[in-house]
């Protein structure tokens, strides 16, 4: 097994350049101008479906699944035939380089079989040299910087250098070693790197050093390995960059997939559920039923290019879309693009049969928190739903019962396991999936009320279904009818964390309009204490506790609340966190929408040492260190961690 993979790792750089484009060079006079929304036709290619992740050959004699996946640059079809591709980066597995794609083909896991991935930075040109970032970095936060503040390698006033990376499995249940720490980041093993950089962040040897101990293997240069055991309740996870500083900026240029985790006797047999899923091997004329469905908001340039905005160029210009130039935020930085992206596609279409369907959604927004409902107008607001959702599952699997849902609200990160019913709809039936979230900081309440919708002709559509004809019988089980598998409670809590979500002058002696937003504990006086990341670790759950976390926002806006290796149970809602949770949120989850004023209480068993991140997942905020980490068990004196 260790043969094979080191076999096509070590074949990583001379295939590369077979997918690569020039590298594409940040602009030096500020961002590109982007190509509006109006000028994309909608709903003229059909939505793309991501197939199966394939593993190495021989994968199923091993005692686990192997996958080796790297990380690329290419050019994909986003936009409509006929408009310019899209350089992008994604994940694919190297030994077949067809499967590079935004989004990532999707890895396929069962319950309590484990899953090793070796993770590649292959964001190398065809002659094995670094690609520079597509986009400008920041360098006036705390990011995974390898030349430590060298920012002009190559002449520009911008870092010019190599691209850090670390994958997140977003929900997995593993060891810290395994689980994206944002300091474990590696750069690429191109032949020139600057004499003087870092090639991997300080977490990194800690961490390749555990892994060795526990399984007795090495990471090549250029890698890491990841082992995730899968003890856990079948879900819908998903796997992204998280690199210090620069997830927003890496998880924009594309490397994101589905992890869908299956089997166990928290799962439903085969045809209960709408399906099949993609399978390998599958004929291009398959039509599954069930569909994972990533959502994202983008804009381009007039070449097709993504366009993010220079964070120094739009503060300055005051560009609606620079982080920090939403006048919605509070402060703290925020991106909101021009097009709604489903799979890889700006609005596409879905054909469907009239049966039932199973579609697994995720916000993978940077910002944007997304109020979907299925109309059928795609301009009329407010939005009447036609269809109801049927949601039977949310982050960490299945709920305890369905529950009808005429909108649903996903924060950034967070995932809905649905059924949709299309049966009895006649043959040519048109249906619109609509967005009625805002385009700015979301704060609750309703929209054409408490705040304005999405723009009803941009991002205020996210894909259209059309009926087609019957291709066989339905034999799934109507959602009204389901029996989801039991879910167990956990037990009482030992010790309630108070928790504190915070914005803060970034520079007591800079300007004034620059803030940040952090996260912290609660005071004696009730007020918010907020924290650095490398300040103190204050987090420090006892091993096998169970703990109450309370999540007090004192921001003005919606924060989408992560936790890492833990799926917790929502207990508590309200401006006094007594308010019980709605049906929906009666499942385990790991990411969590809490709004302005409220406080949100959660329950989680921490069962696995190490050292953890907990975070707001919208990506501008997460980066601008509204991120802390959490440890497990006794504090370590190890300055690897960077602690």
């Amino acid at each position: 097994m260790v043969s094979r993979r080191k076999l096509i790792v070590a074949g990583v750089a001379g295939g590369a350049g077979l997918l690569l484009p020039p590298a594409r060079r940040v602009r030096a006079d500020g961002p590109a101008p982007s190509t509006g929304a109006a000028g994309i036709p909608k709903y003229v290619t059909e939505l793309r479906i991501p197939a199966p992740m394939p593993p190495l050959p021989g994968s199923a004699e091993c005692p686990f699944d192997e996958y080796v996946i790297g990380v690329r640059q290419f050019r994909q079809q986003v936009l409509p035939p006929g408009l310019p591709a899209t350089t992008v980066w994604g994940y694919g597995a190297p030994h077949q380089p067809e499967t590079f794609g935004y989004p990532a083909h999707t890895v396929e896991a069962r319950v309590d079989r484990p899953v090793r991935v070796t993770w590649v930075n292959e964001l190398v040109d065809a002659d094995g040299d670094f690609l520079p970032h597509l986009f400008a970095v920041d360098p006036t936060i705390d990011w995974a910087d390898p030349g430590g503040g060298m920012l002009g390698q190559h002449g520009s006033g911008r870092y010019a250098g190599p691209v850090p990376i670390i994958t997140h499995l977003h929900g997995g249940h593993t060891t810290d070693d395994s689980d994206g720490y944002p300091e474990a980041w590696y750069l690429p093993d191109a032949r020139n790197i600057p004499d003087g950089f870092a090639r991997h962040g300080s977490a990194y040897p800690a961490f390749a050093r555990s892994f060795g101990e526990r399984h007795e293997l090495g990471w090549p240069a250029g890698a890491a390995v990841f082992q995730y055991p899968n003890d856990q309740r079948a879900a819908t996870l998903w796997y992204h960059d998280h690199t210090m500083g620069l997830t927003r900026l890496n998880v924009y240029a594309g490397p994101a997939g589905f992890y869908l985790l299956r089997g166990g006797p928290t799962d439903l047999p085969p045809g209960v559920l709408p399906g099949p899923a993609p399978q390998l091997g599958d004929p291009t004329d398959t039509r599954p039923y069930e569909i994972p469905l990533l959502i994202q908001d983008r804009s381009f340039t007039p070449d097709g290019e993504l366009s993010y905005p220079d964070p120094a160029y739009g503060a300055e210009h005051g560009d609606p879309h620079s982080p920090g130039g939403d006048a919605s935020s509070g402060g703290g930085h925020l991106f909101f693009g021009e097009t709604m992206v489903v799979n890889g596609r700006t609005w596409p279409v879905l054909p469907v049969e009239p049966r039932r369907y199973r579609l697994r959604l995720l916000n993978g927004c940077n910002s944007r928190f997304l109020l979907l409902t299925i109309a059928a107008s795609p301009t009329a607001r407010p939005a009447s739903a036609v269809l109801p959702f049927w949601q039977v599952g949310s982050d960490g699997g299945f709920l305890p019962a369905p529950v009808p849902r005429q909108r649903l609200l996903l924060g950034t990160a967070e995932r809905m396991d649905v059924v949709v019913d299309f049966t009895g709809l006649a043959e040519g039936t048109v249906l619109y999936l609509v967005n009625e979230g805002p385009d700015g900081g979301y704060r609750g309440g309703e929209p054409g009320v408490d705040f304005e919708a999405a723009d009803p002709y941009s991002t205020g559509q996210v894909l259209k279904f059309v009926v087609g004809a019957a291709s066989g019988p339905d034999l799934s089980v109507p959602p009204e009818q389901l029996r989801l598998p039991p879910i167990t409670p956990l037990g009482p809590a030992t010790l309630t964390r108070r928790l504190s979500l915070n914005i803060r002058q970034a520079d007591p002696s800079g300007p004034a309009a620059r803030r940040v937003q952090l996260l912290g504990t609660v005071g004696p006086d009730g007020r918010g204490l907020p924290h650095r990341f490398h300040s103190p670790v204050t987090e420090t759950p006892r091993l096998g506790a169970t703990e109450v976390w309370e999540f007090h926002n004192f921001t003005p806006d919606a924060h989408a609340m992560h936790m890492h290796q833990v799926q917790f149970q929502v207990i508590g809602r309200g401006r006094d966190g007594l308010r019980p949770p709605d049906d929906a949120e009666r499942g385990f989850k790991d990411t969590v929408v809490v709004l302005p004023g409220h406080v949100t209480r959660v329950k989680a068993r921490f069962d696995t040492a190490g050292r953890y991140t907990w975070h707001c997942h919208i990506l501008e905020h997460e980066d601008d260190e509204m991120m802390l980490p959490f440890h497990v068990g006794p504090l370590p004196a190890d300055p690897d961690l960077g602690h």
